[in-house]
């Protein structure tokens, strides 16, 4: 008898923040519920991938740090304390607990090496994940009804175009061979420009710059009207000029899955763009509307000049 081939939907796709002020704001003191819009944000993304039945959320996480090759942490489980080495004083000891997902994280690591796109899958590995996945996770699976897989995107030495093709090869390991129904989010900031060392308290709850400001607004009008050409082709310099996190891999990646320069949807404001820090925050939610992927850039050939993968594509 033929076995019928296996059918996942791509169902969610977000770019969120994950300010670790979020979890301050929970806790007693001068921040207690400071960032109460942020957090509804993310029980109000939780709540649609529930509504739509997603089984796994996707983490393109700007906190993971990695030097060579794309990395995806796939770990049957994950507990555990968290402290953060960059902001102790932000988030100390944060309980976390949730399943993952080992076998779609291979399955993810295999099409992406089939498109050329390099990458490991670490299933069996005491690697926790960065706070890029902890504090969404927190807000939207605190009950552990998600599975979850952190995909690394702080990339230090890597192309632009190479993690929109890792995000549309991640697109067909969903559709093609998963038999489930996926979430991704793109954790990470617009500008990443953090307040200069003593003004941290002055600048809590704006950006650091009027410029970077206004770019990063201009950047979510274009979103809302759907000017994917134009946004991708600005991308990189964007991603440079805007102090982008990570140097915006999360959000190539993510338009890598929908699409890139051919996507055509139109992004839904969940939580309005806000200043923490310095930086520029938002919780957006990107339709999936169907694709062909004829427009994901080619493979970018390994090479010297690897450092500047940020500045073209």
């Amino acid at each position: 008898m033929r076995r019928e081939r296996p059918v996942g939907k791509l169902a969610l796709a977000a770019k969120i923040t994950h300010v670790p002020s979020m979890y301050l704001s929970e806790l007693d003191g001068p921040r207690k519920g400071t960032r109460q819009d942020a957090i509804d944000g993310h029980k109000a993304i939780g709540q649609r991938c529930r509504e739509l039945g997603v089984d796994t959320i996707v983490v393109f996480d700007t906190h993971w740090l990695v030097n060579a090759n794309y990395h995806i942490n796939c770990a049957p489980d994950f507990k555990g304390l968290y402290t953060s080495n960059e902001l102790p004083h932000f988030i100390s000891n944060m309980a976390f607990d949730f399943p993952g997902n080992p076998h779609l994280g291979k399955q993810l690591a295999k099409a992406c090496n089939a498109w050329g796109v390099e990458t490991l899958a670490h299933d069996a590995t005491t690697l926790n994940p960065e706070y890029g996945t902890l504090v969404p996770m927190r807000y939207m699976n605190a009950d552990r009804h998600f599975k979850v897989v952190s995909v690394s995107a702080l990339c230090m030495a890597h192309y632009l175009n190479d993690s929109a093709r890792l995000g549309w090869a991640i697109r067909r390991a969903i559709e093609d061979e998963y038999d489930g129904t996926v979430a991704v989010l793109a954790s990470g900031s617009l500008s990443h420009r953090f307040a200069q060392n003593g003004l941290a308290p002055e600048f809590a709850f704006r950006v650091w710059s009027p410029l970077l400001e206004t770019l990063d607004h201009q950047v979510v009008e274009m979103w809302k009207r759907g000017e994917w050409k134009s946004f991708c082709e600005m991308l990189p310099e964007y991603a440079v000029k805007g102090h982008g996190e990570g140097f915006m891999h999360d959000t190539a990646m993510l338009l890598g899955a929908l699409g890139w320069s051919d996507y055509d949807g139109r992004a839904e404001i969940v939580t309005p763009y806000f200043g923490a820090s310095g930086t520029g925050q938002i919780n957006a939610v990107f339709p999936v509307t169907p694709q062909s992927g004829g427009s994901i850039p080619r493979a970018q050939a390994s090479s010297a000049e690897g450092y500047q993968a940020v500045s073209r594509l």
